[in-house]
């Protein structure tokens, strides 16, 4: 007989990604994926641990999907990735439906886990591993856009930023083959995808042999022009001018770098043990500017950081006046339990003071997008045509090498298409556009 399952994924696209491998596993053993959660035997949450209120919302929802328990006792129920490995004890003890637990290093075990159910309660593995790559595994893509994939070419991250819980929920450091990877980008080029994203926690550090990232991304473009090349995450100290001079080199390596700065205050960085000074986070920028142009920037920032004063919150602001980003993930400070900031640091920022400042950084970043996009404005561009608009079905939606989004009203054009827009209007996160022929 048939067993079903149902995904539900948070967190970033590494989760998503290792989503994807999740399904690989358990198809290939016979099992069958549905899309309806009420008509599935088995239930997972692939999870995430990076802020509280991540993990809030997991919780919240695993409670809501515990009740479908009291209608189909037969439900198993299962956690996945970093909460997996953080709470595996307080999962079971206080989620008495929970009958899985498994680590992000452990999903190679899910299918034999799964079997062991019919002769014990629970079943958990949260082992990290300082090997596994999952490099063999041929990822079944879930979204329903057929032009663009992910491909993980490493897992873990051993940077330690006093706020992080990424090292201790993901283990150390690891690449993948090169030559696993390149395979997977092409296999996506065969199918008709267009544009991959190399994922990383920090893909500047990977290293397989002889070959670097730069390699890495040299050889992924080499694949046929038509491909875009995509990457995230790079972390600072690593950001060679290797690298930069790559990008130059491949037009269809995709103009647009996420350099997470995080604080714009030497004293904060410090204590977050990001190992970079701001005056070497400029020297990258200006690097970044120097060999690529036409490059968009785009950031995480997090206020509130214990100690923070006023000044070292007005730092962050003038630093990104200064970068002028297109865009950025912004967050105040949420303690995580065992990262050296919960063990040796106070968080003595009040809550308030950190909503002001995040709302306040939120506006002034508001301002930022919108000027960047508006100097775009009369511009044409590039476009990957990914499908129809949410907003018209009389439009279509896409995004340029600055991973920015375009809208434009569509004639005969196909997801997978390249086109070229003028830029005719923009809010601070659209674009919008004519067609030219």
């Amino acid at each position: 007989m048939y067993k079903t399952f149902f995904i539900e994924t948070y967190g970033c696209q590494m989760n998503f990604a290792d989503s994807e491998i999740v399904h690989s596993i358990l198809v290939n053993v016979g099992y069958v994926p549905t899309m309806e959660i009420r008509k599935a035997d088995f239930v997972f949450i692939n999870t995430c641990s990076i802020r509280d209120h991540a993990e809030q919302r997991v919780l919240n929802r695993l409670q809501e999907v515990q009740s479908l328990k009291k209608k189909r006792p037969h439900l198993i129920i299962g956690i996945l990735g970093c909460m997996a490995e953080r709470l595996q004890k307080q999962l079971i003890e206080k989620n008495k439906n929970v009958d899985l637990v498994v680590g992000p290093d452990a999903y190679r075990r899910l299918p034999e886990m799964l079997n062991s159910l019919s002769t014990q309660d629970k079943a958990i593995d949260t082992l990290l591993s300082t090997e596994e790559t999952y490099s063999d595994i041929e990822p079944i893509r879930l979204s329903s856009n057929r032009v663009s994939a992910f491909i993980a070419i490493m897992r873990g991250c051993e940077n330690y930023c006093a706020y992080c819980v990424v090292p201790y929920t993901r283990g150390r450091e690891r690449s993948r083959e090169a030559r696993t990877i390149i395979h997977e980008a092409q296999v996506l080029f065969d199918q008709g995808y267009r544009e991959v994203t190399l994922l990383g926690q920090n893909v500047n550090s990977y290293r397989c042999d002889t070959v670097d990232f730069a390699d890495l991304l040299a050889l992924t473009a080499q694949i046929n022009p038509l491909l875009r090349v995509r990457f995230a995450t790079s972390h600072p100290k690593d950001l060679s001018d290797k690298l930069l001079e790559t990008m130059a080199q491949y037009p269809n390596i995709c103009r647009s770098i996420h350099l997470p700065i995080q604080s714009g205050s030497d004293t904060i960085l410090q204590k977050m043990n990001r190992k970079y000074t701001l005056a070497w986070y400029k020297d990258r920028i200006a690097a970044i500017r120097r060999y690529l142009p036409d490059c968009s920037l785009s950031t995480d920032i997090i206020v509130g950081f214990c100690d923070e004063t006023e000044q070292d919150y007005k730092d962050t602001l003038s630093l990104m006046q200064e970068v002028g980003y297109a865009s950025a993930f912004m967050f105040k400070y949420s303690e995580r339990p065992d990262t050296y900031a919960a063990k040796h640091y106070a968080d003595n920022i009040p809550e308030d003071v950190k909503s002001q400042r995040l709302a306040h950084v939120i506006d002034f970043q508001q301002q930022s997008s919108l000027l960047s996009n508006q100097r775009d404005i009369g511009q044409t561009f590039e476009v990957l045509v990914e499908g129809v608009s949410k907003r018209s079905t009389t439009q279509y939606i896409g995004r340029n090498s600055q991973n920015k989004v375009v809208i434009f009203s569509h004639t005969d054009e196909k997801p997978g298409d390249y086109i070229y827009v003028r830029i005719t209007d923009c809010s601070a996160v659209t674009l919008f556009g004519q067609r030219i022929e």
